[in-house]
């Protein structure tokens, strides 16, 4: 009785791979390096920024803007904006803090053209030619924002490594929705996390914030 003849067991098939998976696999591949390629080629064609013939794994130098202000910055492909901010500028920015490294905190938290985003997910290159707003560009300890104020006003912290992501949600959420109800607000900020469990005076902060905001016609 003859037996039929399996191509998935073949020598050299045991592990199911195949000449067509491995094809298929190069092919997925090179269709997802274009958009990083991109970035790259970007990021080096922006003003400041050297020249795009230097190997992608090489460090390349952008302009952001940031509170305002115009920084050059020499980063890698790969750095993200949290790095770029606390580990390649000089005076660095520290504000928005290195905790969970994976997008769910909110502890990161920046303001990029008046949206919410985690500094630790996005590239530095992806942010060129945007306005970044950190929580030192929202107020100074000798000028407090409302927001701010209002953190202090309600001992709206306790160890302090969430506080700044919560002010800089807070303040980017008041200028959508000046006048939140509670559930409104929880809601909002429901990208923020606070191991101490201090989300009581952080709402209350956050109202009291927006009465003061309203008051100002700001």
């Amino acid at each position: 009785m003859a037996v039929k003849s399996n191509s998935r067991n073949k020598p050299g098939t045991a592990t199911g791979m195949t000449r067509r998976t491995v094809l298929k696999g190069v092919g997925l591949a090179a269709v997802a390096a274009p958009p990083l390629l991109s970035r790259v080629a970007r990021a080096a064609d922006a003003p400041g920024a050297t020249s795009v013939d230097q190997p992608i794994s090489g460090s390349i130098t952008i302009t952001l803007n940031i509170n305002d202000k115009d920084h050059q910055v020499a980063v890698e492909p790969r750095t993200t904006l949290l790095s770029a901010l606390r580990d390649r500028l000089d005076p660095p920015i520290t504000g928005p803090k290195l905790v969970c490294n994976a997008n769910t905190c909110g502890a990161c938290t920046v303001i990029a053209n008046g949206r919410n985003i985690y500094g630790c997910s996005v590239l530095a290159v992806d942010m060129i030619g945007k306005k970044i707003t950190t929580v030192e560009g929202i107020g100074t300890p000798e000028n407090l924002s409302p927001v701010q104020a209002a953190f202090v006003e309600k001992d709206a912290m306790m160890c302090g490594f969430c506080t700044d992501g919560f002010v800089t949600s807070t303040t980017a959420f008041l200028k959508k929705n000046p006048n939140p109800t509670l559930d409104e607000l929880k809601q909002g900020l429901k990208g923020n996390f606070c191991r101490c469990g201090t989300y009581p005076r952080i709402f209350e902060a956050a109202l009291a914030a927006a009465k003061v905001l309203k008051a100002s016609g700001k």
